[in-house]
């Protein structure tokens, strides 16, 4: 288990990763139920056990508390994945759900970069602004230092639009971390 906690003036968070604990014991709260569930469902979907506990300034707005969640998720991945001897590197998931339809294209290359193709139908999904899961996965993206492309190729439920981003983004990863007996995974001989 590897854990990393982030204290600001507007968040107080802790997560926990692991790859080995059942994800059926993941606990998850962030004061923001839709984000609650989205990290749920990635979770069980990548295969990763996730304990957050995040505290933020959600009386504002959910910004702040997503962002920085992000930048803890993004820095654990990151540990995870240089850690191993070896792993598959690269992961892509095309996930429906229901009317919609994402696809999720991840490189663990050291070189973080996101390409985010998705017009959420509604601004909000209940009380949840849509335009904060674009800040998530950048804040994973540059602090797992992974290249990253989400497309939402179909919509029209926001709830389920971004439930197939979130799901596709977490196959994406647990293929990626998957084992591979050829060492490590470039031609350089190393992933920075």
């Amino acid at each position: 288990m590897i854990q990393k906690e982030r204290s600001t003036k507007e968040t107080k968070i802790s997560i926990s990763l692991d790859d080995q604990t059942p994800v059926s014991e993941s606990r998850i709260s962030t004061n923001a139920g839709f984000f609650d569930h989205m990290l749920t469902l990635l979770s069980f979907h990548s295969g990763l056990w996730l304990n957050v506990d995040a505290d933020g300034d959600n009386q504002v707005d959910d910004h702040h508390t997503v962002e920085d969640t992000g930048i803890i998720l993004g820095q654990l991945i990151r540990e995870l994945y240089t850690d191993k001897t070896a792993y598959r590197r690269y992961g892509t998931a095309y996930i429906p759900m229901d009317e919609s339809l994402a696809r999720t294209v991840l490189d663990l290359s050291g070189r973080p970069h996101l390409n985010f193709q998705a017009d959420f139908s509604k601004e909000k999904a209940g009380t949840f602004d849509t335009e904060l899961v674009e800040e998530f996965f950048n804040a994973v993206s540059m602090n797992a230092r992974m290249t990253l492309h989400i497309d939402l190729l179909k919509g029209g439920n926001t709830h389920h639009e971004i439930e197939a981003v979130f799901k596709a983004f977490a196959r994406s990863l647990k293929e990626a971390l998957q084992p591979a007996d050829t060492g490590i995974p470039s031609s350089k001989g190393v992933i920075e």
